[in-house]
């Protein structure tokens, strides 16, 4: 007797009609890529459902704890799987009855018996195993409709298999199968929560982040590199792409007026995830912006940025509440990274009284007095790439 599988059900993909084994396949990709480093883990996946198996407990413990976090998943269960006779059978559903969360739940047996060689019925089987359960959980009622707790048996050739728990998936689609995107990742707040959304509607993602030593430093940039590895944990891996900013940046605050340096910046930073975005072969630009959270993501500031590309710039969360974002970011484990006192680029050149409603005439008027070109060009040329997750060495060693 052991606990040896979880069956996985789909989430939204299984409405997904004629397209649905690519999705399924996407989704089988990702899972197997989530669990590479468990060398005992196999991966089943049929039309309605995926099987997970591994004939080590430590391990499917490992597979229990990462896939609430794999897209395009709607929920799983784990499974015992046990001798094909009746007094196996009593003992796994005890075992199986004994690791749900029980005092004072409903509950009721269910069996299905593909395997019709076997000698005993259903009736047999569900009363023999709710009389089993009734006495040694006896503050368990039972209810045959919509119980608390449904214990489920499946007779086949090779062995019967029970299952009691259900946890909840992380929805959504499997992450590739709605293309590619670039996000910029700042090291603040909303950025990390704009891709997981982006994540949870099936998009793979590239990662931006515009460094300027030695305005911002060392533990800056690792600050990011944490965030990448939490984004990296969602189902599919994740390349960060560093772009050394500081001279660019410098020749921003030398030509253009101080009140429209933070808009000329964030127009330079598009420009760049422009050719980056090119290179990669995404297909549109994510920032977190929040409609009018700070000076430059008014309706003019975002109008006067997204003036120097015809991409698609992706904002999911345009309208969300800064409480609510907050209350994303704990959720998925990297707000008390974000929050870390080191500053990124875009707040240690931040003017005393930034324009809320920059003209896009002006903002080009004064940009035309130097050519940005070459800058542009050489910053993304000179990039460093990291791809996360990052083999665990490779992490210790930062820490050296």
């Amino acid at each position: 007797m052991k606990t040896n599988q979880i069956l996985v059900r789909y989430g939204e993909l299984s409405t997904k009609g004629k397209n649905r084994s690519s999705f399924i396949g996407r989704l089988r990709d990702n899972v197997r890529q989530t669990f590479s480093d468990l060398p005992g883990v196999r991966v089943k996946a049929e039309r309605d459902r995926m099987f997970i198996y591994s004939d080590s407990e430590a391990e499917i413990a490992q597979v229990q704890s990462r896939l609430q976090k794999v897209f395009g998943i709607q929920s799983f269960s784990p499974v015992t799987e046990c001798e094909l006779d009746l007094e196996s059978m009593k003992r796994a559903a005890m075992t199986v009855m004994e690791k749900t969360d029980h005092a004072g739940k409903s509950f009721k047996v269910s069996v299905k018996r593909p395997y019709k060689a076997f000698p005993h019925e259903k009736p047999e089987i569900v009363q023999t195993i709710g009389s089993q359960v009734l006495r040694n959980f006896p503050d368990l009622t039972v209810q045959m409709k919509n119980p608390d707790i449904e214990l489920k048996i499946e007779v086949r050739e090779e062995g019967a298999f029970m299952m009691a728990e259900t946890f909840a998936g992380a929805g959504g689609l499997p992450v590739g199968a709605s293309g590619k995107a670039l996000l910029l990742l700042s090291g603040g707040i909303d950025s990390p929560v704009a891709g997981y959304y982006m994540l949870k509607r099936g998009v793979r993602l590239e990662l931006i982040h515009f460094f300027s030593p030695p305005f911002t430093n060392e533990r800056a940039k690792q600050k990011v590199f944490d965030l990448a590895e939490k984004l990296s944990q969602f189902g599919s891996s994740v390349r960060l792409h560093v772009i050394p900013f500081t001279a660019l940046q410098q020749e921003v605050h030398k030509q253009v007026p101080d009140n429209i340096t933070m808009t000329s910046t964030r127009r330079m930073m598009m420009r760049i995830a422009d050719l980056v975005r090119e290179d990669t072969g995404c297909q549109a630009i994510v920032t977190g912006e929040s409609l009018g959270q700070v000076a430059s993501q008014t309706l003019e500031s975002l109008a006067a940025i997204n003036a120097v590309t015809h991409t698609p710039v992706l904002r999911p969360l345009i309208a969300a509440d800064k409480l609510d974002i907050i209350e994303t970011a704990q959720k998925i484990d990297t707000y008390e990274i974000s929050i870390r006192p080191f500053e990124d680029c875009c707040t240690i050149f931040t003017p005393a009284n930034p324009k809320t409603k920059p003209k896009l005439e002006k903002v080009e008027y004064y940009e035309k007095f130097v050519s940005f070109d070459g800058l542009i060009q050489e910053a993304v040329e000179n990039r460093e790439i990291i791809k996360f997750p990052r083999p665990k060495k490779a992490v210790y060693d930062d820490l050296l």
